[in-house]
């Protein structure tokens, strides 16, 4: 068997055209995206404070343009990832005491977290 009959005959490794999309499957992919998405929020919270030490003018500019409509929903999302990110972190910490990998609580926890992410951010909104 030559090279190429072989490489043919391995099997694929399976991927998303195999497996259909869960909700534990996208809660994971959510976490990677929301780590991602917490360096571009921290990006942002650092040129708001080195906006509040350069003096009120550009304060004012860069306070005024995160009132905008667009500025809102990147403070929105940046919260709704920051709450999703940190409550996917408390389940991977329970994880790692050994305790809840049964399908149920495993369901449960990424339905919690999605839910959880979703009014703590619209808490937080309310608050403010």
């Amino acid at each position: 068997m030559d090279q190429t009959e072989q490489t043919k005959a391995r099997p694929l490794s399976p991927h998303l055209q195999i497996y259909k999309p869960m909700l534990t499957m996208m809660m994971s992919i959510l976490h990677r995206l929301t780590g991602v998405g917490l360096y571009f929020g921290a990006l942002l919270f650092t040129w708001w404070l080195m906006a509040a030490a350069s003096g009120p003018a550009y304060y004012d500019f860069v306070t005024d343009l995160l009132a905008t409509l667009p500025g809102k929903a990147v403070l929105i999302l940046a919260t709704w990832g920051f709450f999703h990110h940190m409550l996917g972190g408390v389940r991977h910490f329970i994880w790692d005491f050994g305790k809840g990998f049964d399908l149920k609580e495993v369901e449960f926890m990424a339905r919690a977290g999605l839910i959880g992410s979703l009014g703590l951010t619209a808490l937080f909104w309310a608050l403010i």
